[in-house]
């Protein structure tokens, strides 16, 4: 398979001769009664094919970046073409993603599942409708608020809500700004109880996050039932199991749980399943998943969303903590085209060589790997390749590298698939098989929530201080009296910079960082202090992905990305 001529992402992918699932499942040691098939490509894997034991034994390799740009950074493109690589060096290896919401598809960032020679397929489905995870979220989370409404008008079995305490919104699987905020129940006496509320995009459900840190179906009812849904006129605090809904929402949910199996483009296994963003929530994938990745293959390779200050962090902190798994190593990925902009380069002179505005913009490299170094992690740089690097350019990286005792790899898996990624997979299995590091968390549980709030503030993202706004003052109160201390925090933060200002490229210093609110999710487990302007519910751009997505007579989908 050569790249000829110019193609783009669909069009490498519907070249692609794609295997029966049955032949992807064989590669992990499963046969077809394994696994419940979703068409010929698509499965998805029980949970009794974890084995917990193997899961302590497993190479865990986290794919972070550094801050994004409007360039792109090709985190994904990594993650699968380093999978191909070590699969090609003898590793036996698992890509293991989140799967893509329609709002970014459909919206401007586009789809999640890699791009050119380093995709995983079937492209369409994933990046659409999949095997129904989100949907079936979407249906759960909207269940609990419809029984939430419900209560508010019986006048049998109310449990005295007070309306106006109410945080939980309904969501759906698009950007859609007009729903942010909106006025339910109107429409006279049948028709609910009028008050304000508003719709959040389904990766930013509670329910999402509660997904994706489940342990089992057991665990799952238990996070459901913990969801905060507000207090009565008495002050009680009251829960999704006051409501007896945990086990209805459970049901909805119980092929979703399931972590999905599709393929590489070089016919390797790959696992996807679940994904909230990382900007607004703790944006990655499963634990389920990532232990079924561990358990089936030798390697794994996952990602998190966006720089190690947002995805990597919480991965690290939160699900980590949660699960008890232990990266070995953390590929970060930068491009030349991304630091020239954080070195103050305007967007349309990327592809032009430039030097100085490259080492300019190293310092956000440079914080990144410090983060990474601060979990006791060895880093390895990924230079995600791109036509118009220069040598030079490249050169100014090795440097830094070589400075900063890093090892670091050119990446080609977007021309070249595997073969492109196999100098970083030779570095990868260099630090996991060398290295006597051993995971540290940054902070502990068990510190009061400002000190968490302010250890992550200056210790990733160097901040200078936080301030806390009146809101999240009153939160702060409202944590203590619910005794919800000791969870892990999760903050909402702008993904364009370290700081809270998404125009402070590169390495801002001395900056202050501001918490305005902190939402409580008890049935994830976490606590979500929101900065700047921060909104859990996207908008479209003027042109938005959508216009020029189209299908024809056969069913061949067109100007998917």
């Amino acid at each position: 398979m050569k790249n000829t001529k110019p193609l783009n992402d669909l069009e490498i992918a519907q070249q692609v001769e794609l295997k029966h699932i049955t032949l992807i499942a064989a590669k992990l040691g499963l046969d077809a009664d394994d696994i419940e098939m979703y068409g010929k490509y698509k499965a998805k894997i029980p949970l009794n094919k974890i084995d917990r034991e193997k899961v302590k034994t497993g190479n865990l390799i986290l794919v972070s970046a550094i801050s994004p740009t409007p360039a792109g950074e090709g985190k994904t493109t990594v993650s699968i073409g380093l999978s191909e690589a070590l699969n090609r060096i003898g590793k036996k290896t698992t890509v293991v993603l989140r799967e893509p919401s329609l709002g970014p598809v459909f919206g401007i960032k586009g789809g999640a599942t890699g791009g050119g020679f380093s995709q995983v397929l079937p492209m369409e489905d994933i990046n659409l409708h999949f095997t129904g995870d989100f949907s079936a979220i979407e249906k759960a989370h909207n269940l609990l608020a419809a029984l939430i409404d419900n209560n508010l008008q019986s006048k049998t079995n109310n449990l005295g809500l007070d309306a106006r305490t109410i945080s939980l919104k309904r969501v759906m699987d698009v950007n859609d700004r007009s729903l942010r905020n909106i006025v339910i129940g109107l429409g006279g006496t049948g028709s609910g109880i009028p008050r304000e509320s508003g719709f959040d995009i389904t990766a930013a459900s509670e329910i999402m996050a509660i997904m994706c840190l489940a342990e089992d179906l057991e665990d799952l009812k238990r996070r459901l039932g913990n969801i905060f849904v507000g207090y009565t006129y008495d002050k009680r605090p009251i829960y999704a199991r006051d409501l007896q809904a945990e086990g209805s929402m459970a049901a909805l949910l119980k092929d979703a749980l399931k972590p999905n199996l599709v393929q590489t483009i070089e016919g390797n296994p790959a696992i996807i399943h679940l994904g909230p963003f990382a900007n607004i929530a703790q944006g990655t994938n499963s634990v389920i998943a990532t232990r079924m990745g561990l358990s089936l293959s030798d390697y794994t390779v996952t990602e998190a969303g966006f720089g190690s200050d947002l995805g990597a962090e919480k991965f690290l902190d939160i699900k980590c903590q949660s699960a008890g798994l232990a990266p070995k190593a953390i590929v970060l990925t930068t491009t030349i085209r991304a630091l020239k902009y954080h070195g103050g380069a305007p967007l349309s002179s990327l592809t032009t060589p430039d030097v100085e505005a490259l080492k300019k913009g190293l310092p956000n490299l440079e914080k990144h790997l410090e983060n990474a170094r601060l979990y006791n992690i060895t880093p390895v740089i990924a230079i995600n390749k791109f036509i118009s690097d220069s040598e030079e350019e490249i050169e100014v990286i090795r440097e830094l590298a070589e400075r900063m005792q890093v090892k670091v790899a050119v990446a080609d898996g977007w021309a070249r698939g595997g073969e492109g990624a196999i100098e970083l997979a030779e570095k990868v299995v260099e630090v996991v098989e060398q290295s006597e590091d051993e995971f540290t968390p940054l902070y502990d549980w068990d510190m009061d929530v400002i000190t968490k709030i302010e250890t992550i503030a200056t210790g990733i993202y160097g901040a200078e201080k936080v301030e806390f706004g009146p809101k999240a003052k009153k939160d702060l109160k409202t944590i203590a009296n619910l005794k919800l201390d000791n969870l892990p925090v999760c903050i909402a933060k702008t993904q364009k910079s370290l700081s809270d200002d998404p125009t402070l490229l590169g390495r801002p210093k001395g900056f202050t960082l501001t918490v305005r609110e902190i939402e409580i999710a008890a049935g994830a487990g976490f606590l979500i202090p929101i900065t700047g302007d921060m909104m859990r519910m996207p908008g479209l751009p003027g042109h938005p992905a959508s216009e020029r997505i189209d299908i024809d007579q056969e069913g061949n989908i067109s100007g998917l990305i």
